[in-house]
């Protein structure tokens, strides 16, 4: 697997995505176990999760115990597994979403997220989504004080725009280490983002690389030079999209969902497509 910085840490190139295991839909425990495992086999070594993956008020941090089974229950090494969580979105449970950047609930909510991670610090603790109740730098102003307690030993910041990413490194004194933004061929407004994250070098993460999760079959449909570009090479038209994403900056780190053993090997095999610059380009102006 090819490898790439995450602030002084060294991942795969492709990481998982494991909210598909614990929202509407899910599968049950044991393929959610297999699918991980398969990750893990394939040589991913970032997994994404995030407190607020789950469904009932009364399951938060579902994914992230999920993810703790899984890792303790493979026979291989896991040291250099690094498991990204989140803080600062909630699920009340009636299927919606809210924030809360408040700088205590965030300092609670990372050391819960620790615990049931069963780990003294947090590889990587990211703040999920700005509140517009709280100031931002007070938000992660909690993620530099984790940073310094020993909480977490990197921080970073999602759904951010390139004013918060520059905020959030000032705030955190220069120790921002990722950025994890919605991107995919679908939805490109978060390029500018990409490039600041470029250009600081920082670990840029895209969710939902392929669309989404009810979007992903259909991506050579929808996107016609992705699916001629899949047949040149024989490949699925998946992983013809994340290595696109591989190809735009090495900063880029995709972070596909999947919650079948089959769909995340297949994605893994992205950072062995080399994409030709012509390619690349006519991906990008699709």
């Amino acid at each position: 697997m090819q490898q790439r910085n995450l602030g002084p840490r060294t991942v795969s190139a492709v990481g998982l995505g494991a909210m598909p295991m614990s929202i509407e839909g899910r599968p049950d425990e044991e393929r959610s176990i297999a699918t991980i495992h398969a990750a893990l086999e394939a040589g991913v070594t970032l997994i994404d999760t995030a407190d607020a993956y789950h469904l009932h008020a009364d399951e938060v941090g579902h994914n992230e115990e999920l993810i703790a089974r899984a890792l303790r229950s493979w026979g291989g090494d896991t040291s250099q597994v690094l498991v990204a969580t989140k803080g600062g979105h909630l699920r009340p449970g009636d299927g919606s979403w809210t924030q809360d950047g408040r700088p205590e609930h965030l300092e609670e909510a990372a050391k819960a997220s620790a615990k049931r991670l069963g780990v003294e610090a947090i590889g990587l603790y990211q703040f999920h989504r700005p509140d517009p109740d709280v100031p931002y730098a007070e938000s992660v102003g909690a993620l530099r004080d984790l940073l310094d307690e020993g909480v977490i030993e990197l921080a970073g910041i999602s759904n951010a725009d390139v004013a918060q990413i520059d905020e959030a490194n000032e705030v955190l004194g220069g120790r921002l280490v990722s950025v994890q933004n919605q991107f995919s061929p679908a939805f490109r407004s978060s390029l500018g983002e990409l490039q600041h994250c470029a250009q600081l070098g920082v670990a840029f993460l895209p969710w939902s690389p392929l669309g989404g999760i009810s979007n992903a079959g259909e991506l050579g449909s929808r996107h016609g030079a992705f699916q001629e570009v899949a047949d040149a090479h024989g490949v699925s038209v998946q992983r013809v999209a994340l290595a696109w994403h591989l190809a735009l900056a090495p900063v880029v780190i995709p972070i596909p969902g999947s919650s079948r053993p089959q769909s995340i090997t297949d994605s893994a095999r992205a950072a062995e497509l080399t994409l030709t610059a012509d390619e690349v380009a006519k991906l990008s102006e699709a």
